[in-house]
């Protein structure tokens, strides 16, 4: 008589052929061709933010001042401001072929200027640069008793 082979298998070895890795080229996605953007630079005392998105308001590529290396009272100069500048769009222009922008500049830190400035010497050409910071107007009414 002939014997068969009876294959027992475990939990363990069950589970690790379930979580086999899926081959990268199912989890990559492609990269997008965006000719026209905004730039986003969100300036306050303590730090500048950048964020270059499309049209849309997908951002694409995004830096700051503290991410390229600067702390404490560094991060909110000028100069780092123009360096976080850089950094994102040259980032969007490799890698999305980046070509024209809208500025539009938040806020009343150093790095407003600076900021704008370094889109131009990336070579992007600006469309547009408008200034968006929020202006109270009118308020709450104040603490305090009413005054005559």
């Amino acid at each position: 008589m002939a014997e068969e082979e009876v294959k027992t298998t475990t939990a363990a070895e069950t589970t690790v052929e379930a979580t086999a890795p899926k081959s990268k080229a199912a989890n990559k996605k492609g990269k997008r061709i965006v000719n026209a953007g905004q730039v986003h630079i969100q300036a306050t005392f303590n730090n500048t933010i950048i964020s270059v998105t499309d049209k849309t308001g997908a951002v694409l590529a995004a830096s700051s001042a503290g991410a390229n290396g600067f702390r404490g009272s560094k991060k909110g100069t000028a100069f780092a401001a123009g360096v976080a500048a850089e950094k994102a769009l040259d980032y969007a222009k490799k890698n999305h072929a980046l070509n024209s922008v809208d500025v539009f500049v938040s806020g009343i830190g150093l790095g407003r200027d600076a900021a704008v400035r370094a889109v131009s010497t990336v070579g992007i050409k600006i469309d547009s640069i408008t200034d968006v910071t929020p202006i109270a107007h009118g308020g709450v009414r104040p603490k305090g008793e009413r005054k005559p």
